[in-house]
């Protein structure tokens, strides 16, 4: 990563210095050999979780018969939707090797001023929702500060925070006090589905960007003068999309209602959460930021001497991570429908292992959201399915708990199988 950063602040061209890379380029066949070469090197990515993710699906599908019934499987998919958000925003501090505990609390207090200042002083419910996304986002600049500026370790800040802001939760919200949302249309990001057809169009707007995307990174690789993969995997990429997302789409678009009312579409939280981790990825993948981020988790005073701003880029990345945050937590409360002063004060670890078990590395500079989002729908899966089994929650903790044990004992081994060091 280091090198790569430094043959970008080197190069004459700017249109090159701005590619994303795979590594290698080439048809499929290179792709696979590449692909396995990571994978005996140590860096397995998201294989494990999808592994684990099949397997589960096909474990709780022979113990429990409501498991792949259409409406438990849009359930899921409500059910994931906080913890996802939640481990997109975590990734962004994590590539640094950095970690936020207080993100699900910061999402919490957002929530609690919003719902406070809507219901109790009857501000409009969009500059309510704005000081709600302020909080975050002034939380975000104060630990990059604290972090980046003063030097002081992100565990211990946002310990601080953590327990912090449980306090100022109960002080906004009183203890034992609880309000209700009263938002008809925040309460339908986690309530409502998209009609029949709209379904449909998400997957054919989802197919258009991935190929326009495509199309665009293969004429800026072509201008610059640098290797293009194969014209075909575009279209395996696209017809692995289509049929993918046909299948789901089919799938949630059938009459899931217990009475004469008909409940079917796509969960309107479904493309929100698509849009925002397409949006994080093309920063990540397609920026200078994201290119930075990798290079400071990979190694900090390599990218600080090839002219790296270590400092600014370390304190977006908490603000990210603390804006997403109230994002996760405005999808919290809207699925519950209330705000009390626990909100947010859970989760968090959930979403540090949401991303762990998709393949994020705890050391920093490997890593991608979708992984999170993989690791997400892992957890989400084991709490929906234990549930369904009628266990009792601590069985879920365990299991939650011992999964994401194996998925840090993973990333620690391959880290030393790829030549990194012990910690």
């Amino acid at each position: 990563m280091t090198s790569s950063v430094t043959r970008t602040e080197a190069s004459p061209d700017p249109v090159a210095g701005d590619l994303i890379g795979s590594g290698v380029e080439g048809g499929l066949g290179d792709q696979l050999s590449a692909w396995w070469q990571r994978v005996r090197g140590g860096d397995m990515g998201a294989l494990p979780a999808v592994g684990g993710l099949v397997v589960l699906g096909i474990l709780f599908s022979i113990l429990s018969p409501y498991f792949l019934t259409e409406r438990n499987f849009a359930n899921l998919m409500n059910q994931a939707a906080t913890l996802v958000v939640l481990g997109i925003a975590l990734v962004f501090v994590l590539l640094l090797g950095e970690i936020d505990l207080s993100a699900g609390v910061t999402g919490g207090v957002g929530m609690a001023l919003f719902v406070v200042l809507n219901s109790q002083f009857h501000v409009a419910w969009p500059l309510a929702l704005l000081v709600g996304f302020g909080f975050g986002i002034l939380t975000g600049a104060l630990i990059g500060f604290f972090v980046a500026r003063v030097g002081i370790p992100s565990f211990v800040v946002t310990l601080g925070l953590f327990l912090g802001f449980q306090g100022l939760a109960l002080v906004v919200i009183g203890t034992g006090g609880q309000f209700r949302l009263e938002v008809p249309e925040l309460i339908a990001l986690q309530n409502g589905n998209l009609p029949v057809w709209g379904g449909w169009v998400m997957l054919a707007i989802m197919l258009l960007i991935s190929g326009g995307t495509a199309f665009w990174d293969r004429a800026r690789r072509r201008r610059a003068g640098v290797p293009n993969r194969a014209l075909s995997l575009v279209f395996i990429k696209l017809a692995t999309i289509a049929v993918g997302g046909g299948v789901v789409v089919y799938f949630l678009n059938q009459n899931r209602g217990q009475s004469v009312v008909e409940v079917a579409g796509v969960p309107i939280v479904v493309p929100i959460v698509l849009t925002l981790l397409w949006l994080g990825t093309f920063l990540l993948d397609r920026t200078k930021f994201g290119r930075y981020l990798y290079a400071i988790g990979g190694n900090a005073e390599a990218a600080r001497r090839s002219g790296v701003k270590v400092r600014w880029i370390k304190w977006w990345a908490f603000v990210i991570c603390s804006a997403l945050a109230v994002f996760s937590g405005l999808l919290s409360v809207a699925r519950v429908g209330a705000v009390d002063a626990t909100v947010g004060r859970d989760i968090v670890l959930s979403g540090v292992a949401a991303a762990v078990v998709g393949g994020v590395s705890l050391f920093g500079g490997r890593g991608r959201l979708v992984h999170a989002a993989i690791g997400a729908l892992v957890i989400a899966t084991i709490t929906n399915g234990l549930g369904l089994l009628n266990l009792p929650a601590g069985i879920n903790l365990l299991v939650t708990g011992g999964v994401l044990i194996l998925a840090a004992t993973v990333d620690a081994l391959s880290r030393l199988r790829s030549g990194g060091g012990r910690v």
